[in-house]
């Protein structure tokens, strides 16, 4: 831990990675499977940003920083994408982010 910021590494067939695709494709159903791809996409990108900003935290160079930080503002552009092309093919998800937001407001007044 450096900073405060730990960086976990996971391991999946001998290779380190920072998130697995949290179940197995193989067992989607068909019409499923668009919104798991879609999912994965999600956390790769969440693992991204974590992981981008977790360095630029961790670093005292300047211009390290700064594109480091850029990168990561990439990476939010790609989660904008897929929740995009999720919302579309999930209208369930639609109905619960809604909810959510409302959970939200009613505890926070916000």
């Amino acid at each position: 831990m450096t900073g405060g910021y730990a960086i976990k590494n996971y391991k999946t067939r001998g290779e380190r990675v920072l998130s697995q695709i949290p179940i197995d494709i193989k067992k989607i159903k068909k019409e499923d499977l668009n919104k798991e791809i879609l999912r994965a996409g999600l956390i790769a990108e969440l693992d991204a940003i974590n992981l981008y900003e977790q360095l630029a935290a961790m670093t005292t160079n300047k211009n390290i920083k700064k594109v480091l930080m850029d990168i990561a503002e990439e990476e939010k552009t790609h989660v904008g994408e897929f929740q995009h092309l999720l919302l579309q093919i999930d209208k369930e998800q639609i109905k619960e982010l809604e909810k959510g937001k409302k959970e939200v407001k009613e505890l926070t007044g916000k």
